[in-house]
Parts: C-alpha cells; sequence; structure tokens
C-alpha cells in the first residue's frame, strides 16, 4: 500500500452491476481519488489485486462464491494489504467487518458525506510514504459504529465505563450518553478483554480504569462503583476483578480510563 499526493488507486467489488455503477460514480467525483477499478465478482477482485497496487478496496458483503468478509480476510494476510472500507445494505456484519480491521462500513444507499468520511479515514491509514518499521495495524475495535437516524457515529472505547448485555445487543454507557450496539457481551468481551474490560456479571463488563470503588449492596452483594452508576459484581467474577483492580492499581493504571 503506497498512497501518493496524486490521490489514492481504489478497487471497487460489487456482483449488483447498478450498485457498483453507483458507487465508482460516487468515488470517481471524490478529490481524494485519482484511479478507480470496478470487479463485479470477489475472485475478480482478488486476481486484480494480485497483479496490481490498491490503497483501498471498497467491498460488498453479499457475494455469491467468496462474499466479502472472506475476501477482506484474505487481502488481511498480504504482505502490503489495501485499506479496507465494507458497502452493504445490511447493518448486523458490522462487528465481523471491524474485527478484520476494515477502517469503516458504509450502508447502502450509499451517502457522498458518508463516502467522504471514509475516504477521510483511507487517506490516513495510506501513507505517502513506506511506513515506519515499528508500524502496528490499528486497533480495529477502539470504536464502535452506532447507527441512528441514518446516521453513523462512532463510540471510543476510551470513553466507555462499562456495558450492559441486552438480548442480542449490548448497551455501551459512556461519557457521551447510553449507546444501543447489535453484539453479544461475549463477543466484546473478545475483543475489549486485553485493553481492560472485565466480565463482573453474566451480563455486564467494566473497564478497570473506571472502577473507583468496591462497594457493597444492601442484600451484601458487590458493586464496582463507576462515576456513571453502580455495576454488580456475582461471586464467581468477584475475586479476579479484586485481583485485576489490585494489579492495576501497582501499575498505576486506575488514574484514566482505558
Amino acid at each position: 500500500m503506497s498512497g501518493t499526493p496524486a490521490g489514492l488507486r481504489v478497487l471497487a467489488v460489487d456482483d449488483v452491476p447498478a450498485a457498483l455503477d453507483d458507487l465508482c460514480s460516487l468515488l470517481r467525483d471524490a478529490p481524494e481519488v485519482a484511479e478507480v477499478t470496478a470487479a463485479g465478482a470477489p475472485l475478480t477482485a482478488l486476481k486484480l489485486i494480485q497483479n496490481g497496487q490498491f490503497d483501498a478496496v471498497f467491498l460488498d458483503i453479499s457475494m455469491p462464491g467468496l462474499d466479502g468478509l472472506e475476501l477482506g480476510s484474505l487481502l488481511r494476510k498480504l504482505a502490503e494489504p489495501p485499506v479496507i472500507v465494507f458497502v452493504t445494505a445490511f447493518d448486523e456484519h458490522a462487528v465481523a467487518a471491524f474485527g478484520i480491521g476494515a477502517v469503516d462500513y458504509l450502508l447502502k444507499p450509499v451517502r457522498a458525506e458518508r463516502l467522504a468520511e471514509a475516504l477521510a479515514r483511507v487517506t490516513r491509514m495510506a501513507p505517502a510514504e513506506e511506513p515506519p518499521r515499528n508500524h502496528t495495524p490499528p486497533d480495529a475495535m477502539a470504536a464502535l459504529p452506532v447507527e441512528s437516524g441514518g446516521r453513523t457515529r462512532y463510540v471510543r472505547r476510551r470513553d466507555v465505563l462499562f456495558v450492559e448485555a441486552h438480548g442480542d445487543y449490548v448497551r455501551l454507557h459512556s461519557r457521551s450518553g447510553v449507546h444501543l450496539v447489535r453484539m453479544p457481551i461475549s463477543r466484546l468481551e473478545e475483543y475489549w478483554e486485553s485493553a481492560g474490560f472485565v466480565r463482573t456479571h453474566r451480563g455486564f463488563l467494566v473497564a478497570l480504569g473506571a472502577v473507583r470503588e468496591l462497594r457493597s449492596d444492601s442484600v451484601g452483594g458487590l458493586l464496582a462503583h463507576t462515576e456513571l452508576g453502580d455495576v454488580p459484581v456475582s461471586r464467581r467474577h468477584a475475586r479476579e476483578l479484586r485481583e485485576r483492580l489490585l494489579r492495576a492499581a501497582q501499575r498505576g493504571e486506575l488514574e484514566q480510563q482505558t
């Protein structure tokens, strides 16, 4: 991947000709884009990528033979993978998309202003020069997309104090409010555990850095107190939470949110 001052080289992939034409037209109108190549099938896209370099690939998800998520996973294994943006009519694949390193997730029909936001992210990820030797891939789950009223906003993990399960969704309790995201809490725990989020209860995760104190409730249960409220701690998880808090305190990690 080697973006240049002349603009981005972009590959658009969609098996629906009309949708592919619309996407290519929007991309060609974008000032950040220098060259747009269209592929009407994922295998065609794979051959094009093997034969040339692209700064970014805009991928549909629902395609026959090899879907966009599978193609995206293959692309991430390349020595110099292109930046991936998914374009789809369905919002339920967002977690998987960000899990494989996509920088954005656009819902059809794509609006020009949302495309501009995606291209801004692509541009930041496609440096004009060779990346530094110690370059590490972006943390794709450092923010979660929240769809509301036809708009997408991103809730940053560092602003989330605790997470509450709500069926197939989770409620993110953050300083900017409570946000509902379609994802099981067990999946989010996998993504955020290494960032200091700990399971305290079957239905709750808490950021270690957000815990101000442990206190007892009226019936002798344990609560983890945060500035946004108390999080229940089950007996099963109490010991691990205390140990994690102690280690975090020893390392000076409780003064600020993860």
